[in-house]
């Protein structure tokens, strides 16, 4: 991946997370989704009382890009407000998949830990639409 392309989508991801609604974790995560296409969706956290109603920065990112009707995504970018790297909770990561195996770029709140994975590395056999045949 291009380094270029890499900043910028963290960046992205960054100004993301400046919207996240997180007054209970006081743990901002942003997040931006790249399709094939090179359409980017950013999301962020957004936290509920009941926290069952919550949802990430990846899923946010990725409900927007569905509603608008893309199916095919290579990369996801994550920032969190911690000093170690964001990664997908197993919620998201399985809501990723289900759309095939991308790069996932986690980063910390200032971008100086950086780490890349493919989606595949941090969900091994995960659950597909091949085990409901």
């Amino acid at each position: 991946m291009q380094e270029g392309l890499q900043k910028s989508l963290l960046q992205s991801a960054l100004k993301g997370r400046e919207n996240a609604y997180a007054p209970y974790s006081d743990y901002a995560v942003g997040a931006c989704l790249r399709c094939e296409d090179g359409a980017q969706y950013i999301g962020c956290n957004v936290e509920n009382a009941a926290f069952g109603s919550s949802i990430c920065a990846e899923r946010t990112a990725l409900c927007k890009a569905i509603s608008e009707g893309k199916r095919r995504f290579t990369d996801i970018a994550i920032v969190g407000s911690g000093a170690l790297p964001a990664y997908p909770c197993g919620a998201c990561r399985q809501m990723l998949a289900e759309f095939g195996d991308l790069r996932v770029i986690s980063a910390n709140h200032d971008l100086s830990k950086v780490e890349v994975r493919m989606l595949s590395e941090l969900l091994p056999l995960g659950f597909g639409k091949e085990a409901l045949r």
